[in-house]
């Protein structure tokens, strides 16, 4: 136990506790409330610090905690610094306060249209730019009501997290089954047909829906493997709103699909995060800072 001092100059205890999962042996570093600073692997002896207010109190009791394992070559305090890491979080870069659709929202604030040129569509039943926003900002948010009353089995929703391009991920499910990137299609009063790598809205013309889902989890994966450090596996899902019939007769397709009241399916899910490990990945993916390049 290392008494560590806060920024506020209050004193804190690091208790060390011991974890073994899935291949790895590691030492983790936390807080009394058992929030995680920082982790050790006990057999390569490499330090990685998740808190940088507690970086020195991280690596001083880590290595205490090490020198139990005399077989082990423990890393210079510059390499445990030299590890990928996140600035302390601040109110601006904290993601778990946007709502669903919030990338939307913040489009049609400020690219919108103006009373004149929305009359005209209507009036002229012309589609428009806007009305597309506007019909995803409702998919996103009925999806986000689905998704957030998963909290209470254990679940983190994270919603319209923005990534470097301009796009954003419409919601990300973390819990003990795993990491879920969920993106909405609000297709009105159509019927949405569901092959093994394409969507046909109304027998239209095949949509990228499934193909862009991948590379969104996998954009996903890198981000958080790359601060969490251990494998953090992400599957992707489709959701779609007010649809009239929802047809999946794909055999091999790797990305879920469901109606926005079947995201409840996701819930009982288990066996894939560890409690300890929930919090840790929800702790990457709420801070803007893990997606500015991704």
């Amino acid at each position: 136990m290392l008494r560590a001092e806060n920024r506020r100059g209050g004193l804190v205890e690091l208790k060390v506790t011991r974890w073994k999962r899935y291949g790895h042996d590691r030492l983790y570093a936390n807080l009394p409330g058992g929030t995680a600073v920082g982790w050790a692997d006990v057999r390569t002896g490499d330090i990685t610090v998740l808190v940088n207010e507690y970086r020195d109190d991280v690596i001083a009791v880590l290595t205490h905690h090490l020198r139990k394992h005399p077989k082990l070559v423990l890393p210079q305090a510059s390499e445990a610094e030299g590890r990928p890491m996140l600035p302390p979080l601040t109110p601006a870069d904290d993601l778990s306060t946007n709502r669903p659709g919030e990338s939307l929202r913040d489009l049609l604030t400020t690219s919108g249209p103006g009373l004149i040129e929305r009359v005209l569509s209507r009036l002229l039943r012309r589609p428009s730019e806007w009305h597309t926003w506007r019909q995803g900002l409702a998919g996103e948010r009925r999806v986000g009501a689905e998704l957030d009353r998963l909290a209470r089995r254990g679940w983190r929703v994270l919603h319209s997290i923005p990534l470097a391009n301009g796009v954003d991920v419409d919601h990300l499910l973390i819990g003990p089954g795993g990491v879920f990137s969920i993106k909405t299609k609000h297709h009105h009063n159509k019927a949405v047909w569901v092959g093994d790598d394409a969507v046909k809205v109304n027998h239209g013309k095949p949509a990228p829906y499934a193909r862009k889902s991948r590379a969104e989890a996998k954009r996903v994966t890198r981000v958080l493997e790359h601060y969490c450090g251990f494998p953090v596996p992400v599957e992707p899902v489709l959701v779609f709103v007010g649809v009239t019939d929802l047809k999946v007769v794909a055999t091999q397709l790797d990305v879920r699909v469901y109606q926005e009241r079947q995201v409840a399916a996701l819930a009982p899910l288990s066996g894939v995060l560890t409690a300890e490990q929930v919090e840790l990945v929800y702790g990457v993916a709420r801070h803007r800072q893990a997606w500015s390049r991704a």
